[in-house]
């Protein structure tokens, strides 16, 4: 009675609640043109998956009510937070600080000892001057004289060189230790608060963004507050004690000089903020890039069933471009940087030159001021210079961090780890939802569900029934706290959810999905996480197993488990890749009923299964259910007719409610449902009741059977012993074969030289070529600056040691046109430097964007077992395309210019050398070895190093995004303490490792800053010596002595890069393997024969088949089937029987082991695969949409690349999808969102069913098509589906029965074999194994 007076009352809410709307619309006429233009963008930062700063997001909910619009954004809303360099130090502990501080002293300790050498450096020039003007006659003594002072000074510089070699090794060390401990922090901080984030958060973040942020980003981070902090440090107090020494000497003539140094600072103020603007913009498009990579990856066998790699690849390269274009602009002012910074340390020789002249002639300041006023301050000078990249890589770690800090700084409107709430003693289980109503965040302008109430009693089954999309999924994720609904309350027990911990709830509720996802690990581990919460979940091993085997008893998993090698240990892969629908499903309920949880949601939980397991499965849940609260949803209704209340869904309401049998009888919606999938009974009726007790019967006892023979059954499979005989090979061929497969990985590793990786990174700018040789031309100009200097730099001292009193003009005169050769030397400093870097900015930025779109491309290419790897996991491969490839740039433009600078300069110093003083350049030459062979050890260590940092943190990466990308399965389990400890054991692991490592690296880096102080030591010790013995003059010996060790100083900045070509190194390795791999199946290869013609004939011949991740394991057995041109031909049988199997191999995802797969009498292997794929569409169990609009991901599927909208619309309503894409308000400009999680799981079907009949098949692979729709849709689907059929060949792999019984042959597979094939009325009256699966999905009235 009440429900009928309800009706009328919700008919009318229906239409008050619709008015509002329509003069909303009018509103929004009326200002239409504004609206208009206002449209595309708020598509495009949908697609961008980036948050949108609050006053563009009004837009959006400026349609709801205040108090709604609060809730919605509350979910989606990412604070943009305000930091500054000192934030990146927020996760430092106070040992952490007082030892970077310890590090930092050290830092600024060894700096200050550079300039103390100019002190000596000064002293020793004033010596040898006053020894070339006092009279070799008149003083014999001063050649010994002039040897003692030189031998003092010399060894200040062996003292010096000492300390800075215990100062440099100790900064280093604890630096790079203390970074990556805090990187390690921030690292587990984000990931931490990504898993604390409302379910609302993740609908707008790609999948492939968490991985670039915690790889890439904390990498950047980590280059910001280690290594180079302590460079800055020492470049800083390098500069600060230089003016102190300079203002001591001679405070005039510094003052006067000072001014190059407000010049520098400026330069780099100006050009570092446009670095980081431009740095951030390209950071950001390749985020967005990985989010694509990472969709793609992660459903490779979709791209390559539809031969949409292309298509995907020039969707990635699109962001490619974004990125290439604002890296150019980065690099080309850091270019322009360097090259005001060179002239503007030249123009100080000129003044400090023509100015200090003055001073000497008037006597203000003696030579040997001006030379050591004038060193320090070019020393001070060019240790500001080198301060920029560092101070780069600190900017550039502010911009990384401001991402991930805003996430860490997240409010989580729904905080899983939070201990707030309240918890129910004696928890009943009664829920109950009064006056719900929600709308998703991510799609603010559908209400899914409108006022809502509904009582589901403790302890007793309801189930959700309705057409897809019609809310019952959000009642789940309701129940669960996904999300908050903006109007109404959820109660459990009388208690508001909202109220209760929010852990607690969902420790005290299992759900189980429509797509279950495992994580990548033993299925033992996978089960044992259902245990998180509960009080079992530190027990022994010996009590967790025993539940753990209940549970997969119960689930029906138990049988199949044990008959795998590894049993319970055995890994699933990535998303549970190496196990079908069926076995991830019945191991996704055994995790849900492990914990024997209060209240149990199934949503679709046996829609994956085939009917045997569907049966007992159904029968375990029915078990499972008893005494506790459940929600099922269900499609297939033969499920849930022993419910205790059935509630039929429409559009966001409950149109009607009640048992079975009464909903039958009221003859309402849910009795069309039941229609819709009744099967047509067999004709002939009349002893079918005897018979169906005796099916029944031995259903039964197939159940028990099963569950008693699974131990024996487990140990020797007759067929594998068939198999063998059959093949006629002996058992070493067949174990040669499982070998080959097992040991793939192994055979990969090839060593390239130096040179094949340099050819490598060359051949991606062959285009450059000559834009590279002006680059390399330019950089040979500035590489003169150096020998040119010292030219200029002797002829002025030699200017300054006349004596001034006699000899004025003549000074002068010298210092006036020397002074004026400096201002040339400027100019073409700066365009040379400016040139070059532009030059290579330009070609690196191609490089890194062309060796990119091959990766991508080469990866796309790899056969489907490449991607079965565990080390090939789609957050792997996405973290190999983020940081690789930029990590290449190490070997190329910016780092070729660098090379051809200091070679220039080396040669050139050497020739001048050579040619001015023979006998003091040959030993001051020879010490160059030294300072080189130094910077190459430091190469060499750190080359080792990254290989295997690199690999610790994949494998982390890895971890954290499959965490992240299954979040709803994660926060239903409650494992987010569980992820966390486990990733930071791994860290920490990592971290032990890398310590080693930096030890021993640190000591040849630490040798190669000091040995310089020996190196001037022993040139100045014999350069004195030839002095006293009058063999050389003062002019011979700076030319000399400044040319080489200044060159050698100038060379060791090139091993300053050294960390990025360690990593550069190895990046090329890593590429060139993949680049060089050839795949089995190469889905872009061009070989084979073409059909003109398809037919659409199959024919399998004693086919057998494993897995090549699984050698072990046969999966097909010897399997022969014949498919004729234009049947409609299905294929059924218990789940992991290899019909899913077959159909990859129909597409050519592998290549069988044994026997043969034809097509129109042409063995597959044979045809090209581009085209025989082309022929083909698949559509399976769960289907993959990518970002990007509905009608992008339609035309993914077509063949051509003209595609008109008819075509488009004409397959949207072959797959019955078309009237809801036009209902939607973007209609096909609407956004799935990333994997589609913004449509239902029918919606999302029905486009990907949409997809393939955009490219007109001849063969139609339907893997499970209909599995996620729900009885309405799928009956429209299926006349959909029957329509498509005609002239089609049709594979169809089903469980539900009912989909296939008008199929021409129907195929019943059992061990990978084919047990009977025939009609449904043929196999219905062989009373076998197909009758049997009838039997268990028959519907009708429950008694």
């Amino acid at each position: 009675m009440s429900s009928s007076n309800e009706k009328p009352k919700t008919a009318g809410s229906e239409h008050s609640s619709n008015t509002p709307t329509v003069s909303g619309d009018n509103v929004e006429k009326t200002v239409a043109p504004a609206e208009k233009s206002d449209e595309h963008p708020k598509l495009d930062k949908l697609d961008s998956k980036y948050v949108v700063k609050s006053e563009e997001e009004v837009d959006p909910l400026a349609h709801l009510p205040p108090h709604e619009a609060e809730i919605i954004r509350k979910q989606t809303a990412i604070p943009e937070p305000k930091i500054n360099y000192f934030s990146l130090y927020r996760y430092a502990t106070r040992s952490d600080l007082s030892f970077l501080f310890l590090c930092h002293f050290a830092s600024i300790a060894a700096g200050a000892v550079l300039p103390l050498m100019t002190v000596v450096f000064g002293n020793l020039a004033g010596e040898f001057a006053d020894f070339f003007m006092s009279n070799p006659i008149s003083d014999p003594g001063a050649p010994g004289r002039l040897m003692d002072t030189v031998e003092t000074l010399t060894l200040y510089f062996v003292y010096m060189g000492i300390g800075e070699f215990v100062l440099v090794y100790a900064a280093t060390v604890i630096s790079i230790h203390i970074g990556e401990k805090i990187s390690g922090r921030i690292r587990q901080q984000f990931l931490a608060a990504i898993l604390r984030q409302n379910i609302g958060f993740f609908d707008k973040l790609g999948a492939g963004e968490v991985t670039t942020r915690i790889t890439a980003d904390v990498a950047l981070i980590n280059a910001g507050i280690s290594e180079k902090v302590s460079l800055t440090l020492y470049s800083l107090s390098t500069f600060v004690s230089a003016f102190v020494i300079a203002f001591v000497r001679s405070w005039k003539l510094t003052l006067i000089l000072f001014s190059a140094v407000v010049a520098i600072n400026l330069v780099l103020g100006v050009a570092g903020k446009f670095m980081v603007k431009y740095n951030k913009k390209a950071i950001d498009s390749y985020a967005k890039g990985g989010t694509v990579a990472e969709e793609v990856l992660s459903s490779i066998r979709n791209a390559v069933a539809f031969g949409t790699q292309g298509k995907l690849a020039e969707q990635y390269e699109e962001y490619l471009d974004v990125a290439e274009h604002w890296g150019k602009r980065h690099k080309g002012i850091l270019a322009f940087m360097l090259g005001a910074l060179m002239t503007i340390i030249y123009l100080n020789y000129g003044l400090a030159f023509w100015q200090g002249s003055r001073f000497y002639i008037r006597g203000d300041a003696g030579l040997n001021d001006v030379v050591n006023v004038l060193m320090a301050i070019i020393i001070g000078a060019f240790s500001l210079g080198g301060v920029a990249p560092h101070v780069q890589a600190m900017t550039t770690a502010v911009a990384a961090a401001s991402k991930i800090y805003g996430t860490i700084d997240r409010k989580s409107p729904l905080d899983p780890s939070s201990d707030d709430g309240g918890k129910i003693e004696n928890l009943k289980g009664d829920i109950e939802l009064i006056g719900i109503k929600h709308i998703y965040p991510s799609r603010p302008e559908v209400v899914v569900i409108e006022d809502m109430n509904l009582k589901i009693p403790a302890g007793k089954t309801t189930a959700l029934v309705g057409a897809s999309g019609s809310g019952k999924s959000t009642i789940v994720g309701l129940v669960e706290r996904f999300y908050d609904p903006v109007g109404g309350e959820v109660l459990l027990d009388g208690h508001d959810i909202k109220s209760l911990n929010l852990r607690w709830l969902r420790e005290n509720v299992s759900l189980v999905q429509q797509e279950p996802v495992l994580f990548n690990a033993s299925i033992y581990v996978n089960i044992a996480f259902g245990l998180i919460g509960t009080p079992y979940e530190n027990a022994a091993d010996e009590k967790k197993r025993e539940l753990i085997e209940q549970a997969c008893e119960m689930s029906n998993a138990a049988q199949f488990i044990t008959s795998l090698p590894e049993g319970y240990d055995t890994n699933v892969g990535e998303r549970g890749f190496s196990l079908s629908g069926g076995q991830k499903q019945r191991i996704a309920i055994a995790r849900a009923i492990v914990s024997d949880p209060k209240i149990l949601l199934l949503d679709e939980a046996t829609s994956a299964l085939d009917t045997r397991s569907e049966g007992i499965v159904q029968a375990a849940l029915d078990k499972a259910a008893q005494n506790r609260t459940s929600i099922i949803i269900a499609h297939r209704l033969s499920t849930i007719k022993n419910a205790d209340n059935i509630v039929v869904m429409s559009q966001g309401r409950i149109v009607e409610q009640g048992k079975h049998d009464e909903l039958l009888e009221a003859k309402g919606p849910y009795y069309m449902l039941v229609e819709a999938q009744k099967f047509q009974e067999t004709k002939e009726r009349p002893d079918e009741d005897e018979d169906d007790e005796k099916l029944a019967e031995a259903a039964e006892e197939l159940k028990l059977q099963r569950t008693r023979t699974k131990a024996s059954m487990a140990e020797v499979d007759p067929d594998d012993v068939e198999m063998a005989h059959r093949l006629n090979r002996a058992d070493t061929t067949k174990s040669a074969a499982s070998a080959t497969l097992a040991a793939k990985p192994a055979e990969v590793t090839v060593q390239y030289s130096l040179w094949t990786l340099i050819k490598l990174i060359g051949s991606y700018n062959k285009t450059e070529k000559l834009l590279m040789a002006i680059g390399v031309f330019l950089c040979i100009v500035a590489g003169g600056g150096y020998p040119v200097q010292s030219v200029l730099f002797a002829k002025s001292i030699g200017a300054l040691s006349l004596d001034p009193k006699t000899q004025r003009d003549k000074i002068e005169k010298e210092i006036n046109f020397w002074s004026a050769m400096y201002i040339m030397l400027a100019g073409t400093q700066l365009i040379s430097y400016t040139g070059q870097g532009v030059a290579f900015a330009y070609c690196s930025e191609k490089l890194v964007k062309r060796v990119r779109t091959q990766a991508f491309r080469t990866l796309l290419r790899q056969d489907i077992s490449y991607f079965d790897d565990e080390r090939h996991t789609s957050g792997a491969l996405t973290t190999l395309l983020s940081t690789e490839t930029t990590f290449l740039a190490g070997l190329s433009g910016a780092t070729l210019g660098t090379i051809s600078i200091v070679l220039t300069t080396l040669i050139a110093s050497f020739v001048l050398s050579l040619a001015i003083a023979w006998k003091l350049a040959l030993v001051v030459i020879a010490t160059v070895p030294i300072l080189l062979a130094c910077g190459f050890f430091r190469f060499w260590i750190l080359a080792r190093f990254e290989s295997t940092a690199k690999a610790a943190y994949e494998k982390s990466a890895s971890y954290a995004c499959e965490a992240t990308s299954s979040i709803r399965t994660v926060a239903t389990l409650t494992r987010e303490q569980d992820v966390l400890t486990n990733y930071h054991n791994q860290l920490v692991t990592q971290e032990k490792r890398s310590f080693k490592n930096t030890l021993k690296s640190s000591s040849l880096y630490a040798m190669s800053q000091s040995f310089v102080f020996l190196c001037v030591a022993l040139g100045f010790w014999w350069g004195g010596k030839l002095i006293s013995k009058y063999e050389l003059s003062i002019f011979q010996f700076f030319v000399c002595f400044t040319a080489v060790i200044f060159g050698a100083q100038s060379a060791g900045t090139i091993f300053s890069f050294s960390p990025d070509m360690g990593k550069a190194k190895h990046a090329a390795q890593t590429l060139k393997e993949l680049f060089d791999r050839k795949p089995e199946i190469d889905s872009w290869s061009e070989e084979g024969q073409k059909l003109d013609h398809v037919e659409g004939t199959i024919e399998f011949t004693d086919v057998h088949f494993r897995y090549p991740t699984r050698p072990t394991q046969p999966v097909l057995r010897g399997l022969s089937l014949t498919v004729k041109p234009g049947q409609y031909v299905a294929l059924v049988g218990p789940s992991g029987c290899g019909k899913s199997t077959t159909i990859s191999l129909i597409e050519r995802f592998y290549n069988p082991l044994a026997g043969s797969i034809t097509l129109d009498d042409q063995e597959i292997s044979d045809l090209n695969i581009k085209d025989l794929r082309s022929h083909m569409a698949l559509v399976s169990q769960e289907p993959t949409l990518y970002q990007g609009t509905i009608r992008h991901n339609i035309v993914l599927g077509a063949l051509r690349d003209d595609i008109t909208d008819e075509e488009v619309f004409q397959a949207c309503k072959d797959a019955n999808i078309y009237d809801f894409i036009m209902s939607l308000p973007e209609g096909f400009q609407t956004v799935c969102g990333s994997r589609g999680v913004l449509l239902s799981g029918g919606q999302k079907q029905r486009i990907a069913i949409a997809r393939a009949l955009i490219r007109n098949p001849k063969i139609l692979l339907l893997d499970e098509a209909t599995s996620a729709l729900d009885s309405e849709s799928e009956k429209v689907v299926q006349a959909a589906l029957d329509n498509a059929r005609a002239g089609r060949t049709t594979i169809c792999v089903a469980h539900r029965l009912s989909t296939i019984q008008n199929a021409d042959v129907i195929y019943v597979f059992d061990q990978g074999k084919i047990v009977e094939s025939g009609t449904h009325q043929e196999l219905m009256a062989l009373r076998k194994r197909y009758a049997e699966l009838v039997k268990l999905q028959g519907l009708g009235k429950t008694n």
